[in-house]
């Protein structure tokens, strides 16, 4: 079975940097809100979501990604600006008081938001809405010399359910397509390459099993040059996939850590660098795994 064979990165944002490429990264997820898909509201505080933080790097966490805002989709009141502010900066604050050296990214689509995380030390931004959603978004990264996720997605969370369905073959095509567009209109708005790291975007705009053949397809992301993210952990096409094992019921969020394992696991022979993921020590070892054959194949 051939693996895809992953090269070597410098990852920049403010005055630090992460080597890729060796090994397999994990950005452990915190969800600062009472409503996210997978475990809203248990770090609805800012002690919980401290204390939480801290527990994903001790786990063993590169990054810890600190999110005000749920993207499912689904009728419920926007989130503001300012509420999303003052759901995220005490948690970045108190992280940092504790470890300083801690590397943190926003999750988050407003510029307003970005700005207010970075001056209170977070160092990536990682934009679902890859610069669509808000313009301004660009400059402010460029001006802060951040790192910057650019995640691929197709509409809002609002049309996912009816947009138009894509062919197996069409879906890394068109996700390959439009980070390209996205990425040069990063470049275009003065962020540097090294500073850009590029995430398929599972789930977010992508159907049922058009998150297979994205997961399949991943290896061809490479060709685009930059470090490679993936977040499968807990997605609705792992839960998907185990239906037919639970009567034709979905699998419910508590019943997908070890699908999302196996996800994970075929994301970094695939070829991802960084994994984004809710489970921090399971999805280390997986990693590890993933990597020794990663390592082996280089050598046959």
């Amino acid at each position: 079975m051939p693996f895809r064979q992953r090269s070597r990165f410098e990852w920049k944002f403010g005055n630090r940097s992460l080597v890729l490429g060796e090994r397999t990264q994990v950005i452990g997820i915190l969800n600062v809100t009472p409503d996210s898909f997978s475990d809203g509201g248990r770090f609805s505080s800012p002690a919980a979501a401290i204390e939480g933080a801290l527990g994903m790097l001790d786990q063993g966490a590169t990054i810890v990604d600190v999110g005000g805002e749920s993207t499912r989709p689904g009728e419920r009141a926007p989130v503001t600006a300012a509420e999303e502010i003052d759901r995220v900066v005490p948690v970045i604050e108190g992280v940092l008081r504790s470890r300083p050296e801690a590397i943190l990214s926003i999750d988050t689509y407003k510029a307003e938001t970005a700005e207010a995380a970075l001056r209170a030390g977070a160092l990536i931004v990682n934009d679902v809405s890859g610069l669509l959603w808000e313009p301004a978004m660009a400059a402010i990264c460029a001006a802060a010399g951040c790192g910057l996720v650019v995640m691929h997605t197709r509409g809002r969370p609002g049309e996912w359910r009816d947009l138009p369905r894509l062919a197996p073959a069409e879906v890394t095509a068109a996700v390959k397509s439009g980070l390209s567009r996205q990425m040069e209109a990063a470049l275009d708005a003065g962020i540097r390459r090294d500073h850009l790291a590029i995430d398929p975007g599972f789930g977010f705009g992508k159907i049922g099993h058009e998150n297979y053949a994205l997961l399949a397809g991943l290896g061809c992301l490479l060709g685009l040059g930059r470090p490679l993210l993936a977040g499968v952990s807990r997605k609705s096409f792992v839960g998907r996939a185990l239906a037919p094992l639970r009567g034709g019921e979905i699998a419910p969020i508590s019943a997908r850590e070890t699908a999302s394992i196996a996800a994970a696991t075929a994301a970094v022979l695939a070829g991802a660098d960084l994994l984004r993921a809710h489970q921090v020590a399971s999805t280390l070892e997986a990693a590890a795994i993933a990597d020794a054959i990663l390592d082996a194949a280089a050598k046959l």
